[in-house]
């Protein structure tokens, strides 16, 4: 892959939840391509081995759950196994859920046949905040664990939502908003440590999750679609390719080293436009 410019993590030993994912391959990739050793780590065993095998020698796949404790520390055991003590973490694991999505973007008096916000079902609720905090906050913990030690970095995954709240989608952003607090938490915790913390927050990227909510069956931009573009200064999406250079300065130590609790937008200004 083409990077934007190259660093030396032939010192790293990354794993990378939701490895098999559009933007958490592209970090794989991107990693692996600067020398370091990754484990791509998925509950979709078929999505994280074809992110391995694109890699090649520098990357093994690992099946994980990440909402199990013991599935994590599974995959830990491996890759120490294959490569040695993980230092660099990226908590790429997450995502929304059509059960914690409402219909409409506004509450009415009437709202007959509509998923509004009281339908919306606490399972749903449930699952959205644990796919997004729970897996992080675990991940931490089993592979924080062997970086106390040693030092190391750890780089999740927040959001646009987490700056403004998107219509709809009330737990996604919530989450997302949870995961930049507990990035500038664990920056805190860890400092002694010498583990960096920090978070990287996209805004609008094409992936496989969204595909269907921002483009009709033809390849027409929705309404959603029209509403995002023109709140976004760039009018347009982002490519993957461009969260590739926030993400070797925050992996690099020595260009990155003072870094910690910061949580970088990479969302083309949508954070920072008012509307007017």
């Amino acid at each position: 892959m083409e990077l934007p410019f190259s660093v030396d993590l032939s010192n790293k030993i990354c794993a990378v939840t939701g490895g098999g994912g559009v933007i958490c391959s592209g970090f794989s990739e991107a990693l692996a391509a600067c020398g370091a050793k990754v484990a791509v780590l998925d509950i979709d065993y078929e999505s994280a081995l074809k992110t391995a095998d694109r890699i090649g020698d520098n990357a093994i796949a690992v099946r994980c759950d990440c909402l199990d404790k013991g599935s994590l520390a599974a995959a830990r055991k491996v890759i120490e196994e294959r490569f040695g003590q993980v230092n660099f973490l990226i908590n790429g694991a997450g995502g929304n859920n059509p059960r914690a999505t409402c219909d409409n973007e506004y509450m009415t008096p009437d709202t007959e046949g509509i998923k509004d916000f009281f339908a919306l079902e606490q399972t749903g609720l449930k699952f959205v905040f644990d796919l997004n905090i729970t897996t992080a906050f675990l991940a931490s913990q089993v592979f924080g664990e062997g970086m106390v030690k040693t030092g190391g970095t750890i780089i999740n995954i927040s959001s646009m939502n987490a700056y403004r709240p998107l219509t709809k989608i009330p737990a996604y952003s919530a989450a997302k908003a949870g995961i930049s607090n507990f990035t500038q938490w664990l920056a805190v915790h860890f400092a002694p440590c010498g583990i960096r913390v920090n978070a990287i927050a996209p805004g609008f990227f094409v992936t496989n999750q969204n595909r269907a909510l921002l483009f009709d069956k033809d390849g027409n931009p929705t309404p959603r679609t029209e509403k995002i573009l023109a709140a976004t200064p760039m009018k347009r999406f982002g490519e993957v390719s461009e969260l590739t250079g926030a993400l070797l300065w925050l992996a690099d130590d020595n260009a990155s080293g003072f870094v910690t609790g910061s949580v970088i937008a990479i969302d083309g200004g949508f954070s920072a436009y008012s509307g007017v």
